[in-house]
């Protein structure tokens, strides 16, 4: 199975894990080709061959343009981030469209709800598109936890920056023209000391990359080297590809690149590793799991003075609305009242209105929200014969087995009262006939 094992002994950031997979083989004007179709100006990226602690790999910057600066450091900055501070570049590709300035000659910060319009504009594949969201959401997401805000109001550099945009979905395009191989990692290791950021001064493993890495349960370790050496853009690069995070094992390497950082570090070289090659089954190694995934927002609150019958009304009214769905467990509140937590499950985008509707039809005075991953399975509907009559079934899979199948509750209902059986027996029926 092709798999890409990031040795991330010193860390990750987005620029380093884009010239390790240059230096694999992946295509500089590919790629290049492929980010201006984000439409985005006043940037330039720059690719050369260079070697850190007599380690040859690929530098890779992107740097802003004098009437592109998004850090508002005026006339003529220079934007890089804190690994690509290289010069004596081989390799340039300049993007300078029109772009749209406030009173004061900088450009407007971009938050989440900007860039998932510009990514979801763009012509690049579903495929990128759906990650490029799914790796800035991770980053959002740990952001407006840091501050206290949703993720679409943030407004914060480290995701508003062209940097960042160009890093995070440089990356899944990357991924993309590498065939979308197998991620793995080794273990997380970060440095100690401080960072300044757009927000004020961090200890080192930062705030942001701490949440990350944290929503996603991945262990990490510290050493001795007083820098910063995984970025939030790192960090959610690793969290939304990476299935593990251990020794390499089962590997047979095909390919190696050496992505470079800039600084010089105390106890190794600032370099990324990426090992390209085949899984070797026999050892242990599992398949990947096809699954799909996606990220969906909970709404709930406790009740314990509302009317049942608005409950009831309230669950097929916020069903009714396109709630992914609707629910109300039964818990004990304060003072021993028995009370309701009720629960809607919606699409991120619908979260405001849910939660609008909760507060205007029941007697709930706050809700709590919060995002959460999905895995599901592949989902298909057939239509199996039965001596009945034909039943449609839901079937789903897992790497091409069906390990679930069960009857559509209205389509069996209605066969058992055509044939004026019990429902359970078209379900019998319905069951045999998938069996065979």
């Amino acid at each position: 199975m092709n798999t890409l094992y990031l040795d991330i002994f010193s860390g990750i950031s987005g620029d380093m894990f884009l010239g390790a997979l240059i230096d694999l083989g992946v295509d500089a004007a590919a790629l290049e080709d492929e980010l201006a179709k984000l439409n985005l100006d006043g940037y330039q990226l720059h690719v050369s061959r260079k070697t850190k602690a007599n380690i040859d790999g690929v530098k890779f910057d992107v740097h802003l343009l004098p009437n592109g600066d998004e850090s508002g450091q005026g006339e003529g900055a220079t934007h890089s981030h804190d690994h690509s501070h290289g010069h004596d570049h081989s390799h340039e590709h300049s993007h300078s469209h029109s772009h749209s300035h406030d009173g004061d000659g900088h450009t407007h910060e971009r938050n989440f709800a900007d860039i998932k319009k510009i990514i979801h504009d763009s012509p690049l594949s579903d495929w990128v598109k759906e990650k490029s969201v799914a790796v800035f959401r991770r980053v959002a997401e740990a952001e407006g936890k840091v501050h206290g805000m949703s993720p679409d109001e943030v407004h914060f550099h480290e995701v508003g920056a062209v940097d960042s945009i160009i890093d995070i979905i440089g990356a899944c395009i990357a991924l993309d023209l590498l065939g979308k191989p197998r991620v793995l990692a080794a273990p997380v290791v970060e440095g100690t000391g401080w960072v300044d950021c757009a927000h004020g001064r961090f200890p080192v493993p930062t705030a942001a990359t701490l949440e990350i890495l944290g929503a996603r349960g991945v262990t990490v370790n510290q050493c001795d080297e007083p820098h910063e050496l995984v970025t939030p853009t790192g960090a959610a690069i690793l969290a939304e590809f990476a299935e593990s995070f251990e020794l390499m094992k089962g590997l047979t390497p095909e390919r190696i690149g050496y992505g470079l950082g800039t600084r010089d570090m105390h106890t190794r070289p600032n370099v990324l590793r990426a090992v390209l090659g085949q899984a070797d089954a026999t050892l242990g190694q599992t398949a990947p799991l096809d699954w799909e995934r996606d990220t969906v927002t909970v709404i709930e609150t406790n009740l314990d003075d509302i009317n049942a019958e608005h409950l009831g009304h309230f669950v097929e009214t916020a069903l009714g609305a396109g709630a992914l769905d609707v629910f109300h467990t039964p818990i004990q509140m304060k003072k021993n009242r028995p009370g309701v937590l009720l629960t809607v499950l919606c699409a991120e985008e619908t979260s405001d209105r849910f939660s609008e509707m909760i507060l205007r039809e029941t007697s709930a005075l706050g809700v709590r929200r919060h995002n959460v991953e999905r895995r599901k399975l592949q989902r298909e509907q057939q239509v199996v014969d039965t001596p009945l009559g034909q039943v449609q079934v839901k079937i789903g899979r897992l790497n091409g087995k069906i390990v679930q199948a069960a009857p559509e509750y209205e389509s069996a209902r209605e066969i058992a009262a055509s044939n004026n059986v019990p429902l359970k027996d078209v379900y019998t029926a319905a069951q045999k006939a998938l069996e065979n």
